[in-house]
């Protein structure tokens, strides 16, 4: 899959309408077509790149796993360069084409309606940490934490401008915020639409600016979110909170807050993957004669049977006592090692008995 921003490749916004989408789909899968462009590999890998978006953000589920977890969380999904017939990828998607044809529009048979005006400046994406006990990660916690950013101006709601009327008509490209370019191909005649630069797609200029962002549309301030970590991530993993960043500039859409984890070393437990392991040291006669112990939990604390004759080294499994798993119901388990204490220093008493018994016929390994 695709691992550029679906919402960059189809050039929509975040809050964009399912309609917009469809719209934004249909304009790239008509330019990069490979009819339209015939050998260019490059142009039909970006064909199947705004396909793979495409199937994501428009299916509401899907997009809502993208928006709050990224790539990760549409893992799975189809992937469109395992096409060899790019009429295959046309047929998935045959009714956003329904009602017109792709030749009609490429030769410029038929007639489209201008392009939605594009908003403001976006704005930039804001990166955080936060550590998270292993506790935490086991069963997922919500955090709430404070971030220093730019917000939507309240005075002027976003627009930078002093009022409704303080707005003048672009002269550049008349109010439509787009400019046409016309060529001429093998194929006839070609028009390419870009953005206007003068009034970033708006169509309008700010005449006098708002006294209060200075016509940015936007002042810097500070800000609560919300997070909402799943059970499972793992440490220099990564969530996206969509439109969570920095407001964009002139009422443009808001960057992204990435949320680094940050796992912090564990008093008594080291992870492996979703299960825990943890040390357990017992000593020689209750490796011989087996025990009854207490080990902690993630939880709690949780009572182990020591069998007779276990040896150093050997795996006790507590089934579900480990991590949530991230993708899929249910928990790890946790590892219980067991390690046999050898004492360093031993008083008079203790050697005489080591003495007596190291000669038992029991005792000594077998040659």
């Amino acid at each position: 899959m695709s691992k550029r921003d679906y919402y960059e490749i189809l050039e929509v916004g975040k809050s964009a309408s399912k309609e917009e989408i469809r719209k934004a789909y249909r304009k790239l899968a008509m330019k990069y077509h490979p009819d339209r462009n015939p050998g260019d590999k490059d142009a039909e890998n970006k064909f199947k790149e705004a396909t793979e978006a495409y199937e994501v953000l428009s299916d509401d589920d899907k997009r809502k796993r993208y928006d709050q977890f990224g790539h990760s969380g549409v893992r799975g999904g189809q992937d469109f360069h395992d096409f060899t017939n790019i009429n295959d990828i046309f047929s998935q998607f045959s009714d956003i084409f329904s009602g017109s044809s792709f030749f009609d529009d490429f030769f410029g048979g038929s007639s489209r309606g201008s392009r939605r005006r594009t908003q403001g400046m976006p704005g930039s994406n804001l990166r955080v940490s936060i550590d998270l006990t292993l506790e935490e990660i086991a069963q997922g916690v919500s955090k709430t934490i404070k971030i220093k950013k730019s917000n939507v101006c309240s005075t002027c709601n976003g627009t930078g401008a002093k009022d409704t009327n303080s707005f003048k008509t672009c002269s550049v490209c008349n109010g439509t915020g787009e400019l046409r370019q016309i060529s001429r191909s093998l194929f006839g005649q070609v028009v390419n639409i870009v953005t206007c630069n003068n009034c970033n797609g708006t169509g309008k200029i700010i005449s006098q600016p708002c006294k209060e962002c200075k016509g940015e549309g936007r002042i810097h301030g500070e800000s609560t979110v919300k997070i909402n970590i799943p059970a499972g991530v793992y440490d220099n993993s990564y969530l996206t909170l969509r439109g969570q960043g920095n407001a964009g500039k002139h009422g443009g859409p808001a960057g992204d807050l990435i949320v680094i984890i940050r796992e912090i070393p564990h008093k008594y437990f080291r992870r492996d993957n979703d299960n825990i392991i943890y040390d357990l040291w017992i000593s020689f006669p209750q490796a011989v004669l087996g025990a009854d112990v207490e080990v902690p939990t993630l939880n709690s604390k949780a009572k182990l049977k020591i069998e007779k004759g276990t040896t150093a080294g050997k795996y006790l499994k507590m089934t579900g006592k480990g991590i949530k798993h991230y993708d899929r119901m249910g928990n790890g388990d946790q590892l219980v090692k067991i390690n046999i204490f050898v004492p360093q220093r031993v008083n008079s008493k203790e050697k005489e008995l080591l003495k007596e018994l190291d000669g038992q016929e029991n005792i000594k390994p077998n040659k």
